[in-house]
C-alpha cells in the first residue's frame, strides 16, 4: 500500500481464503478487506488515538445514519466525553482528490450527525474545519486538533 502523510503504524495484514488482502481493525475487532480507502481510515484511527489523544472507546467506524430516506455510513466519528459527536471524518483513497464534491458529501452527512469539527482526508491531503451551525459558517483550521483541543473548540 501507498505511503501516506500520516505516521506509520504496525498494521496486522493477512489474506482471506480467496487471497483478498485483509487488515486487522482494532475498533471493529475483525479483519476487513484492505482497500486504499481502508488503508487511509486505519491510518487516521491510529493517528487520532496514538498521537492526538482521542480515546479509542470514543471512535466509531462506519456508523449508520439516515439522510433523505437513504441509509448512509460515516467513515469515522470521534465522540466527545459525554458521547456527543465531536469530529466527523470522511476518508477517501489516496488517488481521490479532496474536492468540492467530497466536501459536499461530508457536510451533507454532518447535517445529520452535527459534529462541530469536520476532517476530510485522502491520507496525503487533510482539511479540517470547525463548523458553527448557528452562524452557518465553517472556519478552516491549520491542523487537526488533539482531543482536548477539539473538546475545547466544541464548547459547551
Amino acid at each position: 500500500m501507498q505511503e501516506l502523510d500520516l505516521p506509520p503504524f504496525e498494521a496486522k495484514l493477512t489474506q482471506s481464503a480467496t487471497n483478498q488482502p485483509l487488515i486487522w481493525d482494532g475498533l471493529r475487532r475483525k479483519h476487513v478487506v484492505l482497500t486504499p480507502e481502508e488503508w487511509v481510515r486505519q491510518h487516521v484511527v491510529h493517528y487520532l488515538a496514538g498521537h492526538l489523544g482521542y480515546p479509542r472507546g470514543l471512535l466509531a467506524l462506519e456508523r449508520g445514519l439516515r439522510y433523505n430516506q437513504r441509509q448512509k455510513r460515516t467513515d469515522l466519528l470521534a465522540l466527545g466525553p459525554t458521547g456527543q459527536p465531536l469530529l466527523l471524518v470522511e476518508c477517501k483513497a489516496p488517488h481521490v482528490a479532496i474536492d468540492a464534491a467530497v466536501a459536499r458529501q461530508a457536510t451533507t452527512y454532518n447535517q445529520t450527525v452535527g459534529a462541530p469539527l469536520l476532517l476530510l482526508t485522502n491520507g496525503l491531503v487533510h482539511y479540517c474545519w470547525q463548523v458553527d451551525f448557528a452562524a452557518r459558517t465553517n472556519e478552516r483550521l491549520n491542523e487537526i486538533p488533539g482531543f482536548a483541543a477539539a473538546v475545547a473548540l466544541a464548547g459547551p
